[in-house]
Parts: structure tokens; sequence; C-alpha cells
């Protein structure tokens, strides 16, 4: 642990951004895995579940969790993945 107070803290903070950035981060898996699920088992539902998972991806974008154009290129893979097996 480092000495000086300051740097207590920002560790302190640091350790809190980043369980929260990989709480968002596994959201956004996590979703994206259930409409790539959804699109192979072809549900009805699936349409629902890659709009949600493009909810959370943009979520994490506007929240800097991910880059802008991360969250693209997930968007799109997901977006392909889903026409090609449709």
């Amino acid at each position: 642990m480092a000495n000086i107070k300051s740097k207590q803290k920002s560790i302190i903070s640091e350790k809190k951004a980043n369980e929260r950035n990989s709480a968002v981060k596994s959201t956004v898996k996590t979703a994206i895995k259930k409409a790539k699920f959804a699109i192979d088992e072809k549900n009805k539902n699936a349409n629902e579940l890659v709009a949600k998972a493009h909810h959370e991806i943009d979520k994490a974008v506007s929240k800097g969790i991910l880059h802008s154009n991360n969250g693209a290129r997930k968007a799109s893979r997901l977006d392909a993945y889903a026409a090609k097996n449709k």
C-alpha cells in the first residue's frame, strides 16, 4: 500500500471504478452471448435480444467504459452474425 494519503485514496477509487467497469463489460458480453444463442436456436425473441445487446453496448459506450469504435465493432459483428444465420 502507498504511503501518500492521496495515492491511497486514488487506489481505492480505482478499485471501485474497476469493479463497476468489469460488471458493465460482463453485462455486455452476456447480452451478446444470449443474442447469439437465440439466433442459433432460431428463437422468436432473437430480435429482442439483439436489440437488448445493442442497448447494453450503447450504454457502456455512453458511460465511457467501451471506446466508441469498440462498441460499433461489437454491434456490427452482432448484426453480421444475425444476418448470416437467419
